[in-house]
């Protein structure tokens, strides 16, 4: 929008995505966290990052809560939370080795995509996997099924795709792609093999395809579009892909001390959108940065509601104890 715009003006509107920030089960997860610092005190192992958001986990690591790579790092019998992007049944075997007290906080929607892998794969299904190579939640899922599934990041991955037993295939994908982009990955999928079979519900998952819908919406209106998330957050890199491809300028940033200069000249409109695992007051502070640079017009383009929750892990579900009168 405007792009002819002389550059001498400044910005004069913010609109903010809505929704935007903490899906359901980065929310869930991270209080997973919390309260099993709450319940066994410091320190509490986290295989991984809980979610892709380094605000997140450093705040978290302040608290007590120590993050590793792998489970062998964690002393045995060591209180151990699993991260929102799920793990294969080999970690889950080697927690178990080790007589880790473990606390799943696996997304309930990866799960699900666990679960189809495990159903195709004991149906006897090729499993064609779209997703983004050495991501978490694709190596975990992979893990449910190893000698069946293959993965694929793009059309052109499709297009090499050499498969035995083509009678019998099936397509799962990752839970926070780009909507277009996987619809034409599965569609390439359909003209190549067309007796593929793929799940009873979509696999993008509601968080994803919300905060892209409203992108989608408010880019057009943007002279500039700035996504608030970490560069390993899968779904956040996906809001400036939908931004630009919009023809909007976009950019992902951690939080308001990344902003640029550059970025502005010329814009008078700047949307704000932030991933599903940003804290929402890294926004609040973005637009308290704009504020102090005069802006007084903020809106908030609201596009769709969410109402999803998850209930915590039941390890850690218990109510708390209430004192005897």
């Amino acid at each position: 929008m405007a792009q002819d715009r002389p550059e001498s003006n400044t910005v004069e509107r913010l609109l903010l995505a809505s929704p935007r920030g903490y899906c359901a089960g980065v929310d869930r997860a991270v209080q997973a966290v919390e309260r099993a610092l709450e319940v066994h005190g410091a320190p509490v192992y986290v295989r991984k990052e809980i979610v892709h958001n380094k605000h997140v986990v450093e705040d978290l690591r302040r608290r007590g809560a120590i993050f590793v790579e792998e489970e062998h790092e964690i002393p045995e019998g060591s209180v151990t939370v699993f991260s929102a992007h799920g793990i294969a049944p080999s970690v889950r075997a080697n927690a178990q080795a080790r007589a880790l007290q473990t606390i799943d906080a696996t997304c309930p929607l990866v799960t699900k995509v666990h679960v189809e892998a495990r159903r195709f794969a004991d149906a006897g299904y090729t499993i064609v996997l779209v997703g983004h190579y050495g991501h978490e939640e694709v190596e975990g899922t992979m893990g449910e099924a190893p000698d069946s599934i293959v993965l694929v990041q793009d059309e052109r991955d499709v297009d090499e795709l050499e498969l035995d037993h083509v009678e019998r295939i099936a397509y799962i994908t990752q839970t926070t792609l780009s909507i277009d982009e996987t619809s034409s990955i599965v569609a390439r999928l359909h003209e190549r093999f067309p007796q593929i079979v793929g799940p009873r519900t979509d696999d993008i998952c509601y968080a994803t395809t919300n905060r892209q819908a409203a992108v989608k919406q408010l880019a057009p209106e943007c002279d500039l579009l700035l996504v608030i998330g970490s560069r390993n957050s899968s779904n956040s890199a996906r809001l400036v892909e939908v931004a630009r491809a919009c023809g909007t300028h976009s950019y992902l940033i951690d939080n308001a001390s990344q902003l640029n200069e550059e970025w502005l000249r010329g814009a008078r409109v700047v949307g704000i959108s932030s991933g599903a695992s940003a804290p929402e007051n890294l926004v609040q502070e973005l637009v308290d940065t704009f504020r102090a640079r005069g802006v007084r017009d903020v809106r908030e383009v609201h596009v769709r509601s969410e109402d999803v929750r998850f209930m915590l892990p039941k390890e850690i579900r218990a109510p708390r104890a209430v004192a005897a009168p």
